[in-house]
C-alpha cells in the first residue's frame, strides 16, 4: 500500500496545500480501508477509486476548517512548499508536464481563491481524471453539478494561472534573479522583475515576514535586497520547488526558507517566500 499511500497524499496536497494535512488525510482513509471486513473489501472491484473517494471526503472536510484556521492566520498564508519529484512515477512525457503542473506552487495559490467543493471537483476530475459520477459521491451531488463546478473552477483558474510551458525557460529566469540578488546590483535584479511582480512571505508569525504583499518591481527589489544585505550567514541553492526551479535558504545547514515563483515572458511575475518552520519540516 506504500505505492497507494503517496498517490492519496498527492490528491490530498493539491486539495490542502498542505502536505502534513495531505499525509494526515491519506493516513485516514487507508485507516478506514483496514478497518472493514475481508468481505467489504473483496466487494470493492476497484479499491483505488474507493480509496479516492475517501480521501476526497475527507479533505472536503478539512477545507471547510482550514478556512477558518487561516482567517486567524497571522500574516500571508500560502500553501506548503515540497521538494518533489515532477514525475511522481509518470513515463510519459505529456504526462510528466501535466503532474508538474497539477502541482505548482502558480496552481496552488490559484486553488487557495476556490471554494472547498469547487476544488475538490477540479483536483479529481483535471489532476486525476476521476470521472463525474465517482466525483458525486464524494460530494453527495449530482454528476451534472460536479461537472459545472469543474467548469466553474476551471475557468477560473485559467483567468488567474498562466501555464509553464518551459521548465527550462523558467529555471533560467530563477538563477538570474538568484544572481542578481547576490550581486548586490538594484538594477540588475528590477530588470529581471516583471514590473507588477508580487512578492509574497509566510513568516506564520514565527519569523518575521511582510504581513503585506509587496507589489511593483522596485518596491520587491528593495525588499529582497534588504534580506541578502541583512542576513549574510543565509546560504542559498537551486533546487527543484513543486517539479520547478526554486530557492532553498539554508542557515548552518538547516533549511531556513524556500522561496518559488511564477516566469511570464522571461521574467519574474511572482515571488512565494515560506518562512514558517511548520511548513518546512519535511525539508533537509
Amino acid at each position: 500500500m506504500n505505492n497507494e499511500r503517496s498517490r492519496l497524499i498527492g490528491i490530498g496536497y493539491r486539495m490542502l496545500g498542505s502536505y502534513s494535512d495531505a499525509e494526515d488525510a491519506a493516513s485516514e482513509a487507508l485507516v478506514r480501508w483496514y478497518r472493514l471486513t475481508d468481505a467489504e473489501r473483496d466487494a470493492i472491484d476497484v479499491p483505488a477509486a474507493w480509496l479516492t473517494r475517501v480521501v476526497g471526503r475527507i479533505c472536503l472536510d478539512m477545507l471547510g476548517s482550514a478556512r477558518v484556521r487561516r482567517e486567524n492566520y497571522v500574516g500571508q498564508w500560502l500553501p506548503e512548499p515540497v521538494e518533489t519529484n515532477a514525475t511522481e512515477g509518470a513515463t510519459d512525457p505529456a504526462d510528466r508536464v501535466a503532474q508538474q503542473e497539477s502541482v505548482s506552487l502558480a496552481l496552488l495559490v490559484v486553488l487557495e481563491t476556490l471554494g472547498p467543493a469547487q476544488r475538490v471537483a477540479f483536483v479529481l476530475h483535471d489532476a486525476f481524471a476521476v470521472p463525474f459520477d465517482e466525483i458525486a459521491t464524494v460530494l453527495d451531488r449530482s454528476p451534472a453539478a460536479c461537472r459545472q463546478l469543474a467548469s466553474a473552477a476551471r475557468t477560473h483558474v485559467h483567468s488567474r494561472h498562466h501555464f509553464v510551458a518551459d521548465p527550462r525557460e523558467h529555471d533560467r529566469v530563477v538563477r538570474a534573479f538568484a544572481s542578481a540578488s547576490a550581486g548586490g546590483d538594484l538594477a540588475s535584479l528590477v530588470s529581471v522583475l516583471a514590473p507588477d511582480v508580487t512578492l509574497i512571505s509566510d513568516g506564520g508569525g514565527h519569523v518575521s515576514a511582510a504581513r503585506n504583499a509587496v507589489l511593483g518591481s522596485d518596491r520587491v527589489a528593495r525588499f529582497v535586497r534588504g534580506i541578502t544585505a541583512k542576513s549574510t550567514d543565509l546560504d542559498w541553492s537551486i533546487e527543484s520547488v513543486n517539479g520547478l526551479s526554486g530557492i532553498v535558504i539554508r542557515r548552518n545547514g538547516a533549511v531556513f526558507g524556500v522561496i518559488g515563483f511564477d516566469t511570464v515572458d522571461g521574467m519574474v511575475s511572482s515571488v512565494w517566500i515560506v518562512l514558517n518552520p511548520d511548513k518546512l519540516r519535511h525539508w533537509v
